[in-house]
């Protein structure tokens, strides 16, 4: 099977977008469809996958659930009404306000990211946590005798700062050795079933494949909620104002 074309690679603002059936199947006694290409974002990167509504001529499909294997994009749910069949073409729609809360919270995270560069921490970028549920980003460091709650004051004005500056946010599809021209940190794994992206914050570049506000103004308000040390690791935990005009 071919695989899935990210149209949300190059344009996460598509919210709407007209696709083709490439098949649909049942996995565990779950509906799937795959598409020729898609605007739904998979789960993946520390974001949550989108939901939305795949509908045809011949059906109405609910997508519950957004999974990338392989190359391929999955979309898992259940029909509301009628069938989709291979080769129809259908309208896809994502719903917006769950993908306008992902994307705040995953720019959000690097943010953080541009923060901790700024304040000259020497941590070294890790995974990221970008659920609803109490998003983090995680560095190799440590704390040592540091003033906790001076550092949180101090990264979390720095966010809102860069917020305020509401800088517009640009995407580079270029290859793993040019990222190291415009990323502060590139790590030793990128994916090789998809393209490589970079997503630019005015001059701060970080490689990534996620959803993301056009300009940081987009976010809201910041607030740093707590760090901590987690082994080798350093832990800043954040949020946004979920409720934002």
């Amino acid at each position: 099977m071919n695989q899935t074309k990210l149209k949300y690679l190059q344009d996460f603002t598509l919210l709407e977008s007209v696709s083709r059936v490439v098949e649909t199947s049942q996995e565990n006694e779950r509906n799937v469809v795959i598409l020729d290409e898609t605007i739904f974002y998979p789960q993946g990167g520390g974001q949550p996958y989108d939901r939305g509504i795949i509908e045809g001529l011949s059906g109405k499909f609910a997508v519950e659930e957004v999974r990338f294997i392989d190359g391929v994009v999955k979309h898992i749910g259940k029909f509301e009404n009628g069938v989709l069949n291979t080769g129809d073409e259908v309208k896809c729609l994502v719903d917006s306000q769950r993908r306008k809360l992902h994307s705040r919270i995953h720019s959000a995270g690097h943010v953080v990211d541009m923060a901790v560069t700024s304040l000259n921490l020497n941590w070294v970028p890790g995974k990221g946590y970008h659920f609803p549920d109490g998003p983090y980003v995680e560095y190799a460091g440590n704390l040592g005798e540091t003033d906790k709650e001076r550092l949180k004051t101090d990264i979390e004005n720095l966010c809102n700062k860069f917020v305020d500056e509401n800088r517009e946010t640009k995407l580079l599809l270029i290859d793993k050795e040019k990222m190291k021209e415009v990323c502060h940190f590139v790590p030793d794994y990128i994916p090789e079933d998809k393209p490589a992206r970079v997503v630019m914050y005015g001059d701060f570049g970080v490689p990534c494949g996620g959803t993301h506000v056009g300009h940081l103004g987009d976010i809201g308000h910041m607030t740093i909620r707590k760090i901590k040390s987690e082994g080798e690791n350093v832990r800043v935990g954040y949020d946004v104002d979920r409720i934002i005009d």
